[in-house]
């Protein structure tokens, strides 16, 4: 990004700067599912091992995931969710709220279903403004 521009100090851009990628957020749902090796995401998502080095690097290097050694003989790291990455959990939520309601399977009974583990219900998620109460997209915006 260039200096002094709008697209700088936007906190949107900023963040599609480091996740706008679908791999990215692929590799975020994964860790929330409790992947934590390399070979796991690779065969999950069907990622060249390339690609997979390229934006596990980037992860870590903007703090969503963390390298930690499991093995010394041979070493073999693993990657962890931090608190940065922990707290992006329900982006993933509400983008795939959007692609259901947007972007239907043809077969719905074959769409994944994602569940709280405690109350076995399905999770559905609403974005509400914090101050206000109001669930974000039923009013106007304005920009400052």
């Amino acid at each position: 990004m260039s200096k002094n521009t709008n697209l700088e100090v936007c906190p949107i851009a900023r963040s599609l700067s480091v996740l706008g990628d679908a791999w990215s957020m692929l590799i975020l749902r994964d860790a929330h599912a409790g992947f934590t090796r390399f070979d796991q995401f690779r065969k999950s998502l069907g990622i060249a091992p390339t690609m997979l080095t390229k934006r596990l690097s980037v992860l870590v290097d903007e703090g969503l995931l963390e390298k930690r050694q499991y093995s010394e003989h041979p070493p073999r790291e693993e990657y962890v969710l931090t608190q940065a990455g922990h707290d992006f959990l329900p982006v993933l939520f509400v983008i795939g709220a959007w692609g259901r309601k947007h972007k239907p399977f043809e077969n719905p009974e074959k769409m994944p279903i994602f569940l709280d583990a405690e109350q076995g219900t399905e999770i559905k998620p609403i974005v509400i403004d914090q101050v206000t109460g109001a669930e974000i997209g039923t009013r106007p915006i304005s920009q400052k």
